[in-house]
């Protein structure tokens, strides 16, 4: 296996396709916001945290989770939301990393009593991510065309589910004025309502909302009640990623193409796991896997793999060799390296790509292709002919990297 230092890693140009924003604060800002929005955490130190919340390790998915109640707390303030958006770019930007898509549910943290609307909340983020992207692309390195620029796109989730309380004051309110509906009614009227918003702002105030999103807990909770919401979408030229193959197995992958037109997939690792199959006509299950890789990797329908999120959440993988990103490999897919969550996983971009290659066999010209699908299989807020010309950008970049390193000639 080739070895690539943590230099060189850091220095390439990489990508993060997915990357949910209220996963990603600083620690040290999660604490600065709580104590100005009078939010109480389980300790007010940078280690306490460590030790109480956003751990290593954790024994589940529901203790991974378990952050997340602090974080849309504090997100629930223009002020700190604006802040986290900003960080979240510059943070970024320090470790090489050139087009991000920031991916969250507006729905969690609107607030109609106070007045944080889905448009309010849209600007806002969109302001702290653009004010980070002028900043660096200003620099003379970029100006000059000695690096690449710094670009970014917005994704909305849906959310799989949520209660009649406890989820955010939007979710609560809705309950409450539909109380006669049922509760899956209610969550895809929800969807709906957001996929609208979406490209009525995409299309009125040129935010780059590029994409919808589908999160939540999966399992009982298919794609198909989504079919409609999808579609919507599909018909107004705003792309589409779920969360599939995260809890559940091949079906949901399955699922999120045929039902949702899926141009990426989330995750994806437990579709290569046969045990995971629990519908009684798939016989064959090992068939049934071989196919449906076979069919995304010929349609080139990218799989945003999260390594270190995937352990975490999965004590079954006790090591990282176990993990499907090697049948993604084999089958090829086209694979791109993300985060998931950079606070909650205690990850970078970097570290992602470091744990790749230094536990699979990936030679430089296929570490360049899975740099050239962050950039290829994004969902860039331009036209397709300047995803092409910045995404060829950004790979002449990985060359002239590469050549300082001594890859290449």
């Amino acid at each position: 296996m080739p070895f690539y230092s943590a230099d060189f890693i850091k220095e390439m140009p990489k990508s993060d396709l997915h990357l949910h924003l209220d996963g990603s604060l600083r620690l040290e800002s999660l604490i600065e916001m709580a104590q100005r929005s009078k939010l109480i955490l389980p300790s007010n130190t940078v280690e306490g945290m460590k030790a109480l919340v956003f751990k290593e390790r954790y024994n589940n998915l529901g203790e991974y989770l378990h952050g997340f109640q602090y974080t849309c707390g504090v997100l629930r303030d223009l002020e700190n939301l604006e802040q986290a958006a900003y960080e979240l770019a510059l943070d970024n930007q320090a470790e090489g990393v050139n087009y991000i898509e920031v991916r969250f549910a507006p729905q969690l943290l609107m607030d109609p009593a106070i007045g944080i609307d889905f448009d309010r909340i849209m600007h806002t983020v969109n302001n702290g991510l653009k004010r980070a992207m002028h900043e660096y692309n200003a620099h003379d390195q970029v100006q000059h065309g000695h690096r690449p620029p710094f670009a970014y796109g917005i994704i909305n989730c849906a959310m799989r589910m949520f209660s009649g309380k406890g989820f955010s004051p939007y979710y609560t309110n809705l309950f409450q004025l539909m109380r006669d509906f049922e509760p899956m009614q209610v969550i895809k009227l929800a969807a709906m309502e957001l996929v609208r918003a979406s490209v009525r702002l995409r299309d009125e105030a040129g935010i780059p909302i590029v994409a919808l999103d589908l999160a939540g807990q999966e399992s009982g909770f298919p794609a198909h009640n989504f079919k409609e919401v999808y579609e919507y979408a599909h018909q107004h030229f705003l792309l589409k990623t779920l969360h599939a193959g995260e809890a559940y197995g091949a079906e949901s992958v399955f699922e999120a193409i045929t039902e949702c037109y899926a141009d990426r997939i989330g995750h994806g690792y437990s579709m290569f796991i046969p045990e995971m199959i629990k519908d009684p006509t798939i016989v064959d299950k090992q068939k049934y896997i071989k196919e449906l890789a076979s069919y995304i990797a010929d349609k080139r329908i990218a799989i945003e793999v999260c390594l270190t999120s995937n352990l975490q959440t999965n004590p079954a993988i006790t090591d990282i060799k176990q993990h499907k990103f090697k049948d993604m490999l084999e089958n090829r897919i086209a694979t791109v390296i993300c985060t998931d969550n950079r606070l909650v996983s205690n990850t970078t971009v970097s570290r992602e790509y470091q744990l790749a290659v230094d536990n699979f066999d990936i030679p430089l010209k296929r570490l360049k292709d899975m740099v050239a699908y962050g950039f290829k299989k994004s969902f860039f807020p331009g036209s397709y002919v300047e995803k092409r010309e910045y995404a060829k950008q950004c790979l002449n970049y990985f060359d002239v990297v590469s050549r300082k390193y001594g890859f290449i000639n």
